[in-house]
This record gives structure tokens, sequence and C-alpha cells, in this order.
């Protein structure tokens, strides 16, 4: 299991709610949250077949900013 560290522009629950649908139907994504307290808005993806490019074009889609963090 691989976790994935993103840096979003999600800022409220609603729009958790907006990217849930789109992050459900990854068959990749095996759990996920977005940490709202965080400056950088983490979402957090757990994946067997970790795919970071694929995620940040799914919520880049949908209007979101989403960028991978690096160690």
């Amino acid at each position: 299991m691989e976790i994935l560290v993103f840096k979003t522009d999600i800022h409220n629950n609603t729009e958790v709610e907006a990217i849930s649908p789109l992050l459900e139907t990854l068959p990749m994504v095996s759990r996920w949250n977005v940490d709202l307290y965080d400056i950088d808005k983490i979402l957090r993806i757990e994946s067997e077949e970790a795919c970071a490019r694929n995620i940040e074009a799914v919520l880049q889609k949908a209007g979101f900013y989403c960028e991978e963090l690096e160690d």
C-alpha cells in the first residue's frame, strides 16, 4: 500500500463531497481524506497502484488545484 500526498485548494466539506464521486470511481484508490485544517489542504490517498498524475488530472478537470507533494 502506498500513500500519496497532494496539496489542493479544497476549502470545505461541500468541495470534499464534490470530489468524492470522482475519487470513488478510481479503482486504484483504496481510501482517501482531505485535511481541511492544514494550510495546504492536504489530500491523502491510499493506493495499491499509485498513479499521481491520474489523480491530479481528475481533480484538475473538476476545477480544483492538485499537486503531488514529494518527499
